[in-house]
């Protein structure tokens, strides 16, 4: 099992995830068993996306706004691996 890793499922229209798992068979059991819809993300763990992004040059902040506090604490990666699920089916 791979630990530096998690995948976290966010379901349409909400700000919080909904699911945290390890295991990804896992997640898309749960994911298809309650029919949702959302987007299950691949998460790196121990370090901000923010950062991880940077560190994997998929991001280069060059504009200040882009350095401050907020801006990080809301900052996504769209090169984050992900799938996007409808009533508990992969797209």
């Amino acid at each position: 099992m791979n630990l530096d890793k998690i995948w976290i499922f966010s379901g349409a229209g909400g700000n919080f995830p909904s699911g945290v798992f390890l295991d990804f068979e896992e997640a898309k059991g749960w994911i298809a068993r309650n029919r949702l819809t959302g987007v299950l993300t691949l998460y790196p763990i121990n370090i901000g996306v923010y950062e991880w992004a940077i560190e994997k040059q998929f991001f280069d902040p060059i504009k200040d706004a882009q350095k401050t506090p907020e801006f990080i604490g809301r900052f996504s990666c769209a090169s984050m691996e992900h799938l996007h699920f409808e009533d508990g089916k992969e797209e």
